[in-house]
């Protein structure tokens, strides 16, 4: 039986290095997945299992935890980056500047209150309170890379190893910052007298309302005098809108317009617009009709197909400049991303994952599927290459050092800041280096989550040896306290003020909330209560701001006020 004892007990062979992650890891998520009252911790439960472990002496070398810890933190903030990057600019726009504004608000008021609780709770002459105050910060803002940032800034700040056990106040104020986020927000129904039935009738409204990108066909008949005569390209220009015109019936005879085609009076069109724009194209065309088309027997028959763009030459190039209909004989009439349908405007930048929607003769349409890959086969194929040459930029990018006045060291993006920060811009503009960046979202998952348990399972195991003396003999009573007015006072205070100020749904701000602190399980709760997606794009506005000033913060904190 020697070699199962060893198997558990001798820490520098791989195989029990293997089996504690293992072990760790597989428990932490099995334990994860309990609710109680319908919430869960989910996978942070990694990081209780983790403390227990190491506290019963189940661990691993300190370089080996080390390196795992940190490799699983590049890995998780790398993969946040490629996912928000596409939309990180997207998000400041239409009412996305007052979210995110509303999320920068709450990112400082949980600073501020931080500080607040720092100076009136703990004695400030000691050098271990103020470190540990931000473990239970990211512990009641749920943010587990934040946590691994301060932690990183701390061996800038204290580079002769000292140990500052924020892992311990972190999961002292972590459940308590799950159930606060939600119950704040339900305190905040009641102080604005919110009833869910009228909130979700109004996104309903809202929805049906928000007809921007919303693409929409209609049958016009030509009626108006001025156009007679004029071709597709002019008349696109008199509206100052974008339209698609998939098909004309002319003289009885139906064809597919190009830009140089000229309408006449009587002829019937088949054209695809903006939502927003088509009671205008209406009234300069022509009325709306009820269609009666025959194709004509010896022309070649108009079929209608979503084509897959794989092809990486595609990427990155707008609609405009690929001149579908003079050069192909097709249109484009709309747009598919991450399941939502977008009106095909010329300005519209193809990324690799895109659908399209393609009307025109069926050979015409093939050789269109060729030219833009259409093989889904090859989006299952992983961009290996992209990721490490990613990591590879993050680390160089984040160990740049800036000098600061007033600063003991110079700031550095660290492990956290660096790759995060590449991956946005990747994610966003990797196009135009011929870096291919998409990604299916079971793989991004896969390997977010894989670098999430690496990093928590390497902080619990460290932090375990004591943890007990940390919340039973230490402030661990206080970490629980303090963490919970962190993480409650600025979702009372912001919540209320987006509410009366700029009149947002209930919904939108209960998103923004789980997007500002970074919590899952908050926006699964909003979710499970909300008809529409307002939920869902409050957290998806704000979620990327947020997850780079939570990271980008912590540094701050630690930097600026530990150091000295």
């Amino acid at each position: 039986m020697n070699w199962l004892i060893d198997l558990f007990t001798a820490q520098d062979s791989v195989a029990h290095i293997a089996l504690l992650y293992s072990l760790v890891i597989a428990i932490g998520i099995l334990l994860g997945k309990i609710k109680i009252g319908g919430i869960s911790l989910g996978v942070t439960f990694v990081l209780f299992v983790g403390i227990l472990a190491g506290h019963i002496g189940f661990t691993a070398p300190v370089a080996t935890m080390n390196f795992l810890q940190d490799f699983g933190l590049i890995l998780f903030v790398f993969m946040i980056g490629l996912q928000v990057g596409p939309g990180f600019v997207e998000s400041f726009g239409r009412g996305g500047i007052k979210l995110n504004l509303m999320a920068c608000a709450a990112i400082l008021l949980n600073i501020l209150v931080m500080f607040g609780c720092y100076y009136l709770f703990f004695n400030t002459s000691d050098p271990k309170n103020l470190p540990m105050m931000v473990g239970t910060l990211y512990g009641a803002v749920t943010n587990t890379p934040g946590l691994g940032a301060a932690q990183e800034a701390l061996q800038s700040v204290f580079p002769k190893g000292v140990n500052f056990n924020l892992a311990s106040a972190y999961a002292c104020a972590y459940p308590l910052g799950v159930l606060g986020i939600i119950g704040a927000s339900l305190a905040v129904k009641f102080l604005c007298h919110v009833d869910f039935d009228e909130e979700n009738e109004k996104i309903q409204e809202m929805e049906a309302a928000d007809p921007h990108e919303k693409p929409h066909m209609m049958y016009l008949k030509v009626a108006n005098a001025y156009i007679a005569g004029r071709t597709l390209q002019q008349i696109s220009g008199f509206l100052n809108r974008d339209i698609v015109c998939t098909r004309i019936l002319h003289d009885g005879q139906l064809s597919l317009p190009k830009r140089d085609t000229k309408f006449e009076m009587g002829d019937e069109v088949l054209i695809a617009c903006a939502e927003s724009d088509a009671e205008a194209i209406q009234a300069f065309i022509g009325p709306t009709i009820d269609a009666n088309w025959v194709e004509d027997e010896k022309s070649q028959p108009m079929v209608s197909r979503k084509i897959l763009v794989t092809n990486t030459a595609m990427n990155g190039k707008s609609l405009g400049k690929i001149h579908f209909s003079s050069l192909y004989g097709v249109n484009v009439t709309r747009i598919t991303r991450q399941g939502m349908d977008l009106f095909a405007s010329r300005s519209h930048h193809f990324h690799v994952g895109d659908r399209i929607t393609v009307v025109g003769p069926e050979e015409n349409v093939n050789r269109v599927a060729e030219l833009m890959g259409n093989q889904e086969r090859k989006l299952n194929m992983p961009n290996i290459a992209t990721i490490f040459i990613g990591i590879i930029v993050g680390i160089i990018f984040g160990s740049l050092p800036f000098a600061i006045p007033g600063m003991p060291v110079p700031l550095k993006l660290g492990l956290a800041g660096g790759p995060l920060i590449i991956a946005i811009i990747i994610g966003r503009w990797g196009y135009r280096i011929g870096l291919n960046t998409y990604m299916t979202t079971s793989a991004n998952m896969m390997l977010r989550e894989f670098g999430l348990v690496l990093f928590l399972a390497s902080v619990g195991i460290k932090a375990g040896d004591g943890f007990w003396e940390t919340v039973v003999s230490g402030d661990g009573l206080k970490y629980v306290g303090t963490g919970f007015l962190i993480t409650i006072i600025p979702i009372l205070i912001v919540a209320p003020f987006a509410r009366k100020k700029y009149n947002f749904n209930y919904f939108t701000i209960m998103g923004m909330i789980s997007g500002t602190y970074t919590d899952p399980p908050a926006l699964a709760y909003a979710n499970s209560v909300c008809n529409g997606e307002a939920s869902a794009i409050g957290y998806s506005t704000v979620y990327p701001l947020s997850m780079f000033l939570r990271i980008f913060t912590a540094q701050l904190i630690i930097l600026f006020f530990c150091g000295t």
